[in-house]
């Protein structure tokens, strides 16, 4: 089955993968069937373990062979196609991160396929799914969100195969990704409408610190002190009722239906009495209350860029741009 010409150019390990592939393709290999052992090839072929296992996790990171401990190697799927495989973990999914994916997975050449995972910013989740799939993928994406600790996890996967995404923790800093500064863009973009923010009374951030990044608090607190503005920061706008002079930074959409609902409750109007500025924006946000301002990154630019730099496996760090919108609600 495994054919190793030592006297062509093609090295020994990528013929060890193409006799695979095309024992799969004439039905010689099925899915389910069992592969020869490591030491087998190394043996018939004189040839070191490390050149077989460079030839196996190849096709262990394309899912066409699995490993069973204490058995050895199975076909898997007999889909030889796939070139690559990505492994892809968003903390969750919402419509803008669903535009990120969309981009993403439209920009990637064929045979290039991708298994996408959701934390929902658990510690736990994070860990257990990383684990359960090292050494199955060509490159992993890696949303971290603000989780502490990240960094031991992800030193169990090879460095050169991991991408940071969104948001980029001091500890992350050495990885390649594309992320926010989000506490450059919360004060630069802040300081851009400083003129109308100053008509309002009272700044109030509504930030969760287990879901948003510390930058973004950090950036807003920099731009109420550098500018003489009373505020306020809250865990959650369930409490919350809004007051007249007041103009609310939101970063999530259910507190900003919150205060919508409960601004509507107390006979305010948005833009005369209370103000919104919302993060990342939508269809949705250009029509609710006549148009609400955000500050948004280009999720579609982050995922096209991204599919980029996983083909041409690039090593860079890029800040995704980030601009204001603004619209009736301010």
């Amino acid at each position: 089955m495994i054919e190793v010409n030592k006297k062509i150019g093609v090295p020994r390990y990528q013929q060890i993968v193409f006799s695979i592939e095309k024992a799969i393709i004439r039905g010689k290999l099925k899915k389910g069937d069992q592969i020869p052992s490591i030491n087998t090839i190394k043996e018939q072929h004189n040839l070191s373990r490390d050149t077989v296992l460079m030839a196996f996790n190849e096709l262990k990171s394309r899912g066409i062979i699995q490993s069973v401990v204490g058995k050895g190697y199975y076909v898997t799927s007999e889909n030889i196609s796939v070139k690559q495989k990505v492994f892809l973990l968003f903390d969750e999914l919402n419509s803008f991160k669903e535009n990120l994916y969309n981009a993403f997975i439209n920009n990637l050449e064929e045979g290039i396929e991708v298994d996408i995972y959701f934390h929902h910013f658990n510690h736990q989740v994070f860990s257990t799914v990383i684990e359960n799939n090292i050494g199955d993928y060509n490159h992993y994406v890696v949303m971290p969100a603000n989780l502490k600790g990240t960094e031991k996890i992800l030193k169990k996967l090879p460095s050169n195969k991991v991408y940071i995404l969104d948001q980029m923790p001091k500890e992350l800093e050495n990885y390649p990704g594309i992320f926010q500064n989000f506490k450059k863009d919360i004060y630069d973009n802040l300081s851009k409408a400083s003129d109308t923010i100053k008509k309002y009374a009272k700044l109030v951030l509504i930030s969760s610190s287990e879901k948003q990044p510390q930058g973004m608090k950090d950036g807003f607190i920099q731009f109420c002190k550098d500018n003489d503005i009373f505020y306020d920061v809250l865990e959650s706008a369930k409490e919350k009722t809004p007051e007249k002079g007041e103009l609310f930074v939101i970063p999530d959409d259910k507190n900003l239906l919150r205060i919508i609902k409960k601004m509507k409750s107390e006979g305010l109007q948005l833009s005369k009495d209370i103000g919104i500025i919302s993060y990342n924006d939508t269809l949705l946000k250009e029509i609710v209350a006549d148009g609400i301002t955000t500050i948004s990154t280009d999720f579609t630019a982050m995922g096209e860029r991204l599919a980029q730099m996983i083909q041409n496996n690039e090593t860079l760090q890029i800040e995704n741009p980030n601009n204001l919108i603004i619209r009736q609600s301010l």
